[in-house]
């Protein structure tokens, strides 16, 4: 035996309902409304009974080609401009008011954008009533002589009805009409509110066909709102803690300041069958379609509504009219209604006014009223969503879940949709151009909504009991009524009018008037009437009697009986007091448990904003925590990206300064042993010339200042020169040329030479050979060429003007194009030094010139003072300078 968890209680199983396999369609009509005063352009046309077209305003494009595009939306009805109230009722509304009062279940609501008369349809105009004043009058006049006594139905605060006997309800009809303050007027309250007189007409006597007559029936409404997804009962009484007025000495009171409180909103709960209803919402029984309305109204003037740019007086709210209708059936006597619960049948039909939906940008809504249109269309889109699955698990054999609780109408109206009753569904439109947005999609939810069925509700089963009680129980007491009349006259007359009709039931007298003294006739025959009107007035005293003793029997009997019923009058006012307390003990404790279960639920969101506020946190931080780690995954990469870099500008450089020492080395080993040639040959040359001016008899010229030729390398090496003086060279020596720059190389080259460049004249300006110069380089010149070099002049700080090659690489991109990389730089720059003439001092002995200039080339030491050298940079790389001829004097 599995033991129940304390403090749980089981899961009532569901109700097991007959299988139904036959489904009815959700039932979807349109209404189309006049186009307004200052409209012009008309977006809506009607074909036919059941076909309405949509043609798209101008400038208004619905396909990809831009083409204005025709709609065609088929509902099972279409009504026109031209069509009454009373038709819309007699099509939509009278088949479930029908089936309420059989006991079957009904919902019908509107639907549709802002504006599009949706309260006209369900409510009306004085005049020109709506769909819920039809339906009372209807209701009303299909029951009325069936109706019960007020209170013998009594709801039990779990949507189910109780039927409670005569004297319960004697009970409870004096204990609220003492509690009921009655006003001053008595004729003001059946006086009708002059905005609703004409609502309801009872010319329009519409009644429902075999309405059961043995059975009783109460009606009781209740009218809630769903605003901002809460529910409100608009038939709650307003709450206000009034202060008992205080007295300033004078005649009339002073009356405080008194606190508004607001209502509270109720929650939704499932009865004992799965049925959702409202909980703690006020249930009004009501006799007449009059007292129905009158409530309905009551409840109207409490709804929410405000004014927007589409509309004077538009609904911010979804409101719900629920009619309730109890019906027990008669016992077998056709008297009194059987007090068992399960004979209580219990039907309602809800009518459902929806508030539009609506584009904020349109209404000009700000603050509250942008809240309130958001929550509007919140609820409207979860209506979609539920319809559009139910939709899908219908057609495609899926078993989804159907969001029923994501919204508090969707909520309450589940029950109607998996097959407790008929669904109904009014669209109305507005033509106007302005609307067509909207209207498209009203257009698009109505067609998916016609494709959805719902389950055909199972008639309910009726007692055993014969029928035709009622009237057989309304014949005997007609009868009883026509045999008392018979036998003592009409039953509500007086003693006086008893007495009046016994006296004229008497034979008359005959003539007594006397003309013969010696008449024999006339009185004897006087005497036989007076003796038989005696013997007849004995018999009715007689009669009298009898009838007077049986009443005054029959009177002890009654008072024996009113006094067993005051004794049981008082054990019932004290067992009603009992219950009185028990109720209250009960109440209290139910509003501590509603407090508790508030708390509890505050506890709850609380708990659920913190747990919201949490993961948002985390779900931030980690965020966070990813974009740090991605960015320090990136500093890695580039961190190890700038080490690769470095360590190969670490080795080119190293690379580059091996090379450029070992340059340096050998440049630094030719400058050496061209100034050891340079001595040898001046060696040489003085050797020649002492030799010469040895020899006699022959004058010797002055030598010529040549530049000497660049020896061999097995020349200029000492250590291969031979012992023997060498002999005079016969010819000027030349030093072999070598490239002055790597532009001369067998790549195509572009030449950028501005046009602000100066040409030098010197040798040391770079001919580059199959180059392309251009003052201003393009695209097309670059896409032919592998290199490019740019001309750039500028000034030193020595004031000679200095060149500099900047050379690089045409590479190709992605995109087609060229780049151009630098990598290599060449600085040009010309030094001009000249070589002043020198004296000799008179007293070394030196001949000079009349003119007092030097002598003539042909002193030996003048000759060998004087030398040339020629320095030319090579291709050193970037970076480095190539200086031009300089000429120097030695010391």
């Amino acid at each position: 035996m599995n033991r129940q968890a304390k403090g749980r209680t089981p899961r009532r199983p569901p109700p097991k309902k007959p299988p139904n396999s036959q489904k009815d369609p959700v039932g979807v009509y349109c209404r189309v409304r006049p186009l307004g005063a200052g409209d012009e352009e008309c977006c809506i046309e009607v074909i036919s009974t059941t076909t309405i077209q949509l043609h798209a305003p101008e400038g208004f494009k619905t396909n990809r080609n831009g083409e204005y595009k025709e709609t065609q939306y088929s509902f099972k009805k279409v009504f026109g401009i031209s069509v009454s109230q009373m038709e819309l009722f007699e099509d939509v509304a009278k088949p479930l008011v029908d089936d309420l009062i059989h006991g079957k279940n009904g919902l019908l609501f509107t639907y549709g954008v802002t504006g599009s008369g949706k309260t006209f349809t369900m409510t009306g105009s004085p005049g020109q009533g709506g769909l819920l004043p039809r339906s009372l009058n209807m209701i009303f006049n299909s029951i009325g002589p069936y109706q019960a006594n007020r209170y013998i139905f009594k709801t039990d605060d779990k949507n189910g009805m109780e039927v409670q006997s005569e004297v319960d309800a004697l009970l409870e009809r004096q204990r609220r009409g003492n509690n009921v303050t009655v006003p001053k007027t008595p004729s003001s309250r059946q006086k009708p509110d002059p905005e609703i007189a004409d609502m309801i007409k009872p010319d329009e006597a519409y009644k429902a066909d075999g309405v059961d007559a043995d059975s009783g029936y109460s009606i009781f409404v209740s009218y809630i709102e769903i605003y901002n997804n809460y529910i409100y009962d608009l038939l709650e009484e307003t709450q206000e803690d009034a202060i008992k007025p205080k007295w300033n000495g004078g005649g009339t009171p002073v009356r405080q300041n008194t606190e508004f409180i607001p209502p509270q909103s109720k929650i939704l709960r499932e009865d004992q069958n799965h049925n959702m209803y409202v909980a703690g919402c006020m249930e009004v029984e009501v006799k007449s379609a009059e007292e129905a309305f009158q409530v309905f109204w009551r409840g109207q003037k409490k709804r929410k509504v405000a004014n927007t740019c589409l509309n004077r007086e538009s609904s911010r709210s979804h409101s719900v009219f629920i009619i309730k209708m109890a019906q027990a059936p008669l016992d077998a006597d056709g008297t009194d209604l059987l007090q068992d619960k399960n004979q209580v049948s219990v039907s309602q039909l809800c009518l459902v006014d929806l508030a539009g939906s609506e584009r904020t940008g349109r209404t000009g809504a700000e603050g509250t009223r942008i809240r309130e249109a958001g929550n509007i269309n919140q609820s409207l889109l979860n209506l979609r969503t539920c319809i559009e699955i139910l939709r899908e698990n219908q057609m495609c054999g899926t078993n989804r879940m159907v969001p029923y609780r994501d919204s508090k109408v969707t909520h309450l109206f589940k029950n109607y949709f998996d097959g407790e009753g008929k669904v109904r569904m009014v669209v109305c439109v507005n033509p106007k151009a302005d609307d067509y947005e909207e209207t498209l999609l009203v257009m698009r939810f109505a067609e998916m909504t016609q494709e959805v069925e719902v389950a055909r509700p199972v008639d309910r089963p009726i007692c055993g009991f014969t029928p035709g009680r009622r009237h057989r129980n309304q014949a005997f007491k007609e009868e009883l009524s026509r045999r008392l009349e018979e036998r003592g006259g009409p039953v509500d007359r007086d003693v006086s009018s008893v007495m009046n009709y016994m006296v004229h039931s008497l034979p008359p007298l005959p003539s007594s008037e006397l003309t013969d003294p010696h008449d024999d006739i006339t009185l004897p025959r006087l005497i036989e009437a007076l003796q038989n009107r005696h013997r007849i007035r004995q018999m009715m005293i007689e009669d009298y009697n009898k009838a007077a003793n049986m009443m005054k029997s029959m009177l002890q009997d009654l008072d024996a009986n009113l006094i067993s019923k005051d004794n049981f009058i008082h054990e019932q006012n004290g067992k009603l007091a009992e219950r009185d307390k028990i109720i209250q003990s009960n109440k209290a404790e139910m509003e501590r448990l509603e407090k508790k279960n508030k708390m509890q639920e505050h506890k709850i969101d609380i708990l659920q904003k913190t747990t919201k506020i949490y993961e948002d946190d985390k779900r931030s931080m980690q965020q966070e925590l990813e974009t740090r780690e991605q960015r320090l995954h990136r500093e890695l990469s580039e961190k190890r990206r700038m080490e690769q870099r470095m360590h190969g500008m670490v080795s080119d450089t190293q690379h580059k300064w091996e090379k450029e020492c070992e340059r340096r080395v050998n440049a630094m080993q030719l400058e050496m042993q061209n100034k050891l040639w340079v001595k040898d040959e001046k060696l040489k040359q003085l050797k020649a010339i002492v030799t010469e001016s040895k020899t006699p008899g022959r004058p010797q010229p002055p030598p010529r200042q040549t530049q000497p030729q660049r020896p061999s390398r097995e020349e200029r090496l000492p250590a291969k020169r031979s012992a023997s003086p060498s002999p005079l060279p016969t010819t000027t020596p030349v030093r072999p040329l070598h490239r002055r720059s790597r532009s001369a190389g067998g790549e195509k080259w572009v030449d950028h030479k501005p046009t602000s460049s100066l040409d030098l004249g010197t040798v040391l300006q770079p001919v580059i050979p199959n180059a392309i110069q251009v003052s201003t380089p393009s695209e097309k010149n670059l896409s032919k060429c592998d290199k490019y070099v740019l001309t750039h002049q500028e000034v030193a700080s020595d004031g000679e003007i200095k060149t500099q090659l900047i050379k690089g690489d045409v590479l190709k991109t992605r995109g087609g194009g060229q780049a151009v990389q630098f990598t290599d730089i060449e600085t040009l720059k010309q030094e001009l030094t000249t070589v002043p003439s020198r004296k000799r001092k008179s007293s070394e002995g030196t001949p000079t010139g009349g003119d007092g200039t030097d002598g003539a080339w042909t002193d030996v030491e003048t000759r060998c003072s004087v030398a040339m050298e020629m320095r030319a940079g090579s291709n050193m790389g970037p970076g480095y300078e190539h200086h031009g001829i300089t000429k120097r004097r030695k010391p």
